[in-house]
């Protein structure tokens, strides 16, 4: 009888074992599988709720004329302590913006009271969306705000069919000068952004007033080179095949291929991209960049003068320091190629 319950034991724990190492086995085996796939075909299941939608505008002061194009200003966010200083700052800039709706996505499973209460005394028609991301990106900032222009889009496939799209952050700054321009978009608007990476600035190149390149310190082999904030869409350009996938640094990009984008499609805003309008601005202290530019050299090629010009402005402006002598060396890309100078792009 002894050996019979020491023989169970054996047989009982030999089971328990037996039954962990499958689980595992099944686990780890899941984990390769899924990280070894494309990120956008992972199952995602991302439950998004509808908090409200206010499409009266209540503002007395805001002449909001009928002929104006409606502006669907989208903005993802998420909890922090810098959450509601920065939505306010961003909703006193809109507040004076006619024929506006503002659509703000928040990067959590409730209803935000505190973003409820900026939307609510702003006066503005808006859509409040609650979009977090999915869980297998709990545990990373990246890729953030996917999730929360995602759910703005699927909203404005269902209930907008004319207007114009654009993706403003909550840490942006907007010169009340682009909402005009914006306005005006026919498919694709395009123009510069400041406080972007090595080169302090991310800008269409435009030559003869036509997009030829994008100026920008991170190509990544992207087709559109630009940021989220430089780019506008008017809404019956927005296909049923629109998408932004979970790929960090290649959102904009995917996105603008989806829409079949064509670079001869795009529309250079901001004096032919030689001015910037929109600035990406952070709750950080930002470094200064120095690009390594022969600038007289440049202002011989008389056909990229607005290229030029917004050099000068960006070094006018303290975004990024130039000289022919020190810094980093800039290039510029065209179909996922990079040139070293205008001049290549010949």
């Amino acid at each position: 009888m002894r050996y019979w319950k020491v023989f169970k034991n054996i047989f009982v724990m030999g089971f328990i074992v037996s039954v962990m190492w499958l689980m595992f086995s099944w686990s780890s085996m899941e984990f390769i599988r899924y990280a070894s796939m494309d990120p956008r075909s992972i199952p995602i299941t991302v439950k998004n709720k509808l908090c409200h939608v206010n499409n009266i505008d209540e503002r007395v002061f805001v002449n909001n004329s009928s002929d104006l194009k409606m502006i669907y200003y989208v903005t993802p966010t998420y909890p922090r302590p810098e959450q509601v200083p920065e939505l306010t700052r961003l909703a006193h800039t809109l507040m004076h913006v006619p024929k506006i709706h503002w659509i703000v996505a928040d990067d959590q499973s409730l209803c935000s009271k505190d973003v409820a209460d900026i939307l609510r005394r702003t006066g503005l028609p808006y859509t409040h969306i609650s979009s977090p991301k999915p869980y297998i990106y709990k545990g990373t900032n990246f890729p953030r705000g996917v999730a929360n222009r995602r759910a703005a889009l699927s909203w404005l496939q269902e209930n907008a069919d004319d207007g114009v799209l654009y993706f403003g952050d909550d840490d942006n700054t907007i010169d009340l000068q682009l909402f005009g321009e914006i306005r005006l978009t026919k498919k694709v608007s395009m123009f510069p952004v400041g406080l972007i990476g090595d080169y302090g600035v991310s800008s269409p190149v435009v030559k003869d007033g036509k997009v030829v390149g994008f100026f920008d310190s991170w190509p990544g082999s992207r087709m559109f080179a630009v940021d989220m904030a430089g780019f506008a869409v008017n809404i019956e350009f927005l296909k049923p095949s629109a998408n932004m996938p979970y790929i960090a640094g290649h959102e904009e990009d995917r996105f603008l291929v989806s829409l079949g984008l064509k670079l001869e499609d795009i529309e250079p805003l901001a004096a032919n991209c030689s001015k910037v309008l929109v600035w990406h601005t952070k709750t950080v202290k930002y470094k200064k960049p120095t690009l390594r530019v022969d600038i007289k050299k440049l202002e011989d090629v008389t056909a990229y003068k607005y290229f030029v010009n917004l050099l000068k402005e960006t070094s006018r402006l303290g975004m990024a320091s130039i000289s022919n002598i020190n810094g980093t060396k800039p290039y510029i890309t065209r179909n996922r190629k990079s040139y070293e100078t205008v001049a290549d792009l010949h």
